[in-house]
């Protein structure tokens, strides 16, 4: 490890810009992008507003430990889908759900009512093809002004990094699961 002097200086100048609401990504193969999106909405949550949280894979009425808290805060969240793919019982169904739960969700973005919707793993039914991509990115450019969208998951599709205002990237450096310790309650759920 190498030591360093810590700045004395601000290394930024103040920014003029306009205040609005902005479009987040957090992807890539490394474990923290759903957590850092909900630790956003308790940070908003706990300034008094408005969040919705959307989870594109998790079933309705799941109990993991994000689900427990949200629900003790009064932040709403739903579940849209039925689990991994690799669970599925019938995809075609798990599409159909992703497709309804966008519905819902497009709905909120664009009724201005949410300070900000997290779209948590909504790369997932991008990248299979059950949502169609132009219509997210409408949504997302046509948004009221001061609405905040945060999307989560792997492969993000380059058109939604292009239209992203902040795109953080998790990098897997080394993860525990592939050192043969299973996934554990309050870590993974």
């Amino acid at each position: 490890m190498q030591i360093e002097t810590p700045p004395t200086e601000k290394p930024y100048a103040p920014r003029e810009g306009e205040r609005r609401g902005l479009l987040i990504v957090n992807t890539g193969d490394g474990k923290g992008k759903s957590t850092a999106a909900f630790g956003l909405a308790l940070r908003a949550h706990g300034r008094g507003k408005p969040v919705k949280v959307y989870q594109f894979i998790k079933p309705d009425g799941a109990r993991f430990g994000e689900h427990r808290v949200f629900e003790q805060l009064g932040i709403p969240v739903e579940g849209l889908g039925d689990g991994f793919s690799w669970k599925s019982k019938d995809l075609d169904h798990s599409a159909e759900l992703a497709r309804a739960g966008w519905l819902r969700a497009r709905a909120d973005i664009l009724g201005g009512q949410f300070f900000m919707v997290t779209l948590d793993e909504i790369t997932y039914p991008l990248i299979y093809g059950w949502l169609p991509l132009d219509e997210v990115l409408q949504t997302l450019r046509d948004r009221p002004k001061d609405v905040h969208v945060v999307l989560t998951g792997r492969r993000c599709p380059p058109e939604l990094i292009a239209l992203a205002d902040t795109v953080t990237e998790m990098a897997l450096v080394k993860h525990a699961f592939r050192a043969g310790i299973p996934a554990q309650r309050g870590i993974e759920d």
